[in-house]
């Protein structure tokens, strides 16, 4: 998440957009308890009235993030998810690629997200309620795939899990050290290993993804 692009002060008009990414930079940096309207107006360099054309009050501005968050980082697997796949090692590659590039899952929301959670039940309850579309959605592709439904769960859980706990880690992997990894993963998460074709598409993707050149 990049910080929100300042505003020079005067008669320039910030957007809802300019405050609720304002807000989202504010989140992920320092918590939902420094995400003030005040906060805010200062970091936009406008006044605070301007914060009322968009947003009854502070808690619908923390309302519309956390669905802005659900509908980008859950939003982005259940696309990944229903991507066409003839097999289940292209469609976990699939899922894969909503890790990789500028618009993918962003993993310090999600968890500026989780934190925020401990401390609100309504919030967990958002969480938790997300989660369980995520997982809806990695068991849905191993079911698609001639899983039943408890193998099916069982393998979304175990990739959904690894893949928020790499994050909580922070291991901080370089990429071509996990780039190394993925004919394992793949095997592993689903019992079948990728065909060479199909990793070369996957480094392909990832490659343009992250360095914007076709290999």
């Amino acid at each position: 998440m990049e910080a929100a692009t300042l505003k020079p002060a005067g008669n320039v008009k910030v957007t809802r957009s300019d405050w609720l990414n304002a807000a989202m930079a504010v989140l992920v940096d320092t918590g939902v308890e420094q995400v003030k309207i005040l906060t805010l107006s200062e970091r936009l360099r406008v006044s605070r009235s301007s914060f009322y054309w968009y947003f009854e009050d502070r808690q619908r501005l923390l309302n519309d993030l956390l669905a802005l968050w659900n509908n980008s980082n859950t939003g982005v697997i259940q696309r990944h998810c229903a991507l066409p796949s003839r097999t289940i090692a292209e469609a976990v590659l699939n899922l894969f690629r909503c890790f990789v590039g500028a618009e993918a899952f962003d993993h310090r929301l999600d968890f500026a997200i989780r934190d925020w959670a401990r401390r609100s039940a309504d919030v967990r309850a958002v969480v938790d309620r997300a989660d369980a579309d995520r997982l809806a959605a990695v068991a849905g592709l191993f079911a698609r795939h001639g899983f039943a439904a408890p193998e099916a769960d069982t393998r979304a859980r175990i990739l959904y899990y690894m893949q928020i706990g790499y994050y909580a880690m922070e291991l901080n992997e370089p990429l071509d050290e996990r780039m190394s990894r993925v004919a394992g993963y793949v095997a592993g998460f689903t019992g079948t290993p990728a065909s060479p074709a199909e990793l070369d598409a996957f480094v392909a993707h990832v490659q343009q993804t992250t360095t914007g050149e076709t290999p």
